[in-house]
């Protein structure tokens, strides 16, 4: 009898205490419907570029491609998952609108989609970094070509709910440098300058740093904040 006690205790502290982690909400709340989607794809860049981009659009199962592009783009929106800190990262607000150059969909792109399909299939975030760094070690995800680069350009992006909209703004993907010195190669951080270097400190640990350049408008042509820097 006291042997069943005590596995009922044990069972009913391990129910409350996974009921507590807050769970990801079902996957129809993050899902919108195709046209809406592709709509907010394509203003992650101007008209110019997006609407000759490939298009992807998340789903059930992960992301498909709804609409095949001619100019090496691709289009689509991430969502909170990408960050890390799951399951305090499943925000349903949060969408980034982003389009990925020919070199970044090569290289840059399978991240996102290796690591929604890892979400969606109920992985843990000690399982996502497992796998993904397994597959890094195995080359089956590569560094990001060296002229990768991403608009995010939208005016409809919701970055966190802190940041929402923020500005708008080119991302540059470049090689890992020790340290600080990354940012110190492009003068990231300095009083007034315009570029912003992300350490990662909130994200998977990809292999590449990470370069945000604020621009003056959205991909609308409508003026944005201006950033002033550090």
């Amino acid at each position: 009898m006291a042997l069943r006690v005590c596995v009922l205790v044990v069972t009913a502290l391990v129910l409350g205490g996974a009921a507590g982690k807050n769970p990801m909400p079902p996957i129809s709340q993050y899902l919108k419907t195709p046209n809406a989607e592709i709509a907010l794809a394509r203003t992650a860049a101007p008209a110019s570029i997006s609407n000759d981009a490939t298009v992807m659009i998340l789903t059930a199962h992960g992301y498909s491609i709804v609409a095949k592009g001619r100019n090496g783009f691709t289009c689509l929106v991430e969502r909170a998952w990408m960050d890390l800190n799951i399951p305090s990262s499943w925000n349903v607000k949060i969408q980034h609108p982003v389009c990925y150059n020919a070199a970044a969909s090569r290289t840059v792109l399978p991240y996102t989609l290796k690591r929604t399909t890892l979400v969606l299939g109920g992985a843990t975030e000690a399982q996502i970094e497992e796998t993904m760094s397994g597959a890094m070690s195995e080359k089956t995800l590569l560094p990001a070509a060296p002229d990768s680069i991403a608009y995010m350009m939208s005016k409809q992006q919701y970055i966190d709910d802190n940041a929402k909209s923020w500005y708008p703004h080119l991302m540059f993907f470049m090689p890992q440098a020790d340290g600080d010195k990354a940012g110190e190669t492009w003068g990231a951080d300095r009083s007034r300058s315009p570029v912003v270097y992300d350490p990662h400190f909130s994200r998977f640990h990809d292999p590449w740093a990470q370069f945000f350049i604020p621009v003056a408008h959205w991909s609308d042509g409508s003026p944005a904040p201006l950033y002033s820097g550090t």
